[in-house]
């Protein structure tokens, strides 16, 4: 079941050891999934309870850690060793006293790895305040380092192969989009109109099936478009209303996300004039995105686009984008903002999504894409307009 060839996967914890000694740690405690999957290939909706991959530099593979009754998934969909992969009881689940962490640590100490310099995320989601307080009660003797967002910065610059994967995303994704917008109609409820979502979703086309996205389909609508992060309800889509689409197609964990707005009528004359110059703006933050362009010189591309027409916009208008679980399809790492001097390189990928959320009305156009020699490449052949449905 593994995704990719070894020698990717040995590339990558190369790349991960080799930031490990940058950062001073011998072991790097590893609990986010995304990077658990891209480490190693591990699968599976477990990350609901405490797990984690820890990397130990003078070693061939990582070890795999997680709950007994997920032990069988990480030897479906791994490449490791049976030695590598350990299992702690369901006597450490949601329980009061012991923690999944206290395993975790006990294997370090088992390992003779218990006073060596460990790197660990103390800002991952993945870890709670009591989580990190096991490892460090219990590995009293090591220093603990924060190595922040160290895996997800490798996984910044994609491969052929990542590529591909989000290349079969973005032929969902273009299908998915056009069902939602077909499904967006007067009366229609908007929880039917997400059921139809799903639907294109999972069973992408009929070269690709999808998988399910790490977040669920954004549906303002009237009033709601407002605000970014609204999902849905069982009201009907009104006449003379306007909806934001913001969805995802996901394969293999990679994601290629896209929004659009969809207006049922004739649309206000301020909905059409910004929708325009959030396009115009669009382009010419992909005409900026190029090798050696700094992530921060990408927004003020959009920045100058809506000042000329008297528009502000405070949050960032992009993030890189790709492999993950839930909550997020973001990596974490580069913004498109101000003060942000990423170097923006080849095979970097990116949602540009310069969304304006105003007072009682918002607008959504979005282009995902990645970075070639050349310059930006939107994945997806979409429209990129207001979408009218007189």
């Amino acid at each position: 079941m593994l995704r990719f060839d070894p020698a990717e996967y040995a590339l990558r914890l190369a790349k991960t050891k080799e930031s490990m000694q940058e950062h001073g740690v011998d072991v790097l405690i590893v609990p986010d999934p995304a990077n658990m999957n891209y480490l190693t290939g591990y699968d599976g909706w477990s990350f609901y309870v405490p797990q984690a991959v820890v990397v130990i530099l003078d070693e061939e593979q990582p070890l795999w850690i997680g709950r007994y009754q997920d032990a069988n998934a990480a030897r479906a969909t791994t490449y490791l060793e049976q030695r590598n992969i350990y299992a702690y009881p369901d006597v450490y689940v949601h329980a009061d006293i012991l923690h999944p962490m206290d395993y975790v640590a006990n294997v370090v100490t088992e390992r003779g790895l218990a006073t060596r310099p460990i790197g660990v995320n103390m800002d991952a989601e993945y870890l709670s305040p009591r989580g990190l307080a096991a490892l460090q009660n219990n590995l009293p003797d090591a220093n603990f380092v924060d190595t922040g967002f160290l895996v997800n910065w490798v996984r910044a610059v994609k491969s052929q192969h990542e590529l591909d994967y989000m290349d079969q995303a973005a032929r969902i994704i273009e299908h998915v989009m056009q069902v939602a917008i077909d499904a967006v109609a007067p009366g229609v409820r908007q929880c039917d109109a997400v059921g139809k979502i799903y639907q294109a979703q999972m069973s992408g086309t009929e070269e690709f099936g999808g998988d399910y996205p790490a977040i669920a389909p954004l549906l303002p609508s009237g009033p709601g478009t407002n605000t970014p992060h609204l999902t849905w309800t069982d009201d009907p889509f009104r006449s003379d209303e306007t909806t934001i689409l913001e969805l995802a197609a996901c394969r293999h964990r990679y994601h290629v996300p896209m929004a659009r707005t969809v207006h049922l009528g004739k649309a206000p004359k301020r909905l059409e004039e910004t929708s325009k110059i959030v396009v115009e703006g669009i382009e010419n933050a992909l005409a900026a995105a190029k090798p050696g362009a700094l992530c921060e010189e990408v927004e003020l591309a959009w920045q100058r686009t809506i000042q000329r027409h008297g528009i502000v916009k405070e949050s960032r208008i992009g993030y890189s984008v790709g492999l993950n679980y839930p909550p997020d399809w973001g990596e974490h790492t580069m913004s498109l903002r101000p003060g942000n001097k990423t170097e923006i390189r080849p095979n970097m990928c990116f949602h540009l999504i310069p969304g304006l959320w105003l007072e009682d009305w918002g607008v959504e156009i979005s282009e995902c894409f990645r970075v070639t020699e050349q310059g930006a490449q939107p994945f997806c052949n979409f429209p990129r307009q207001l979408v009218i449905k007189t």
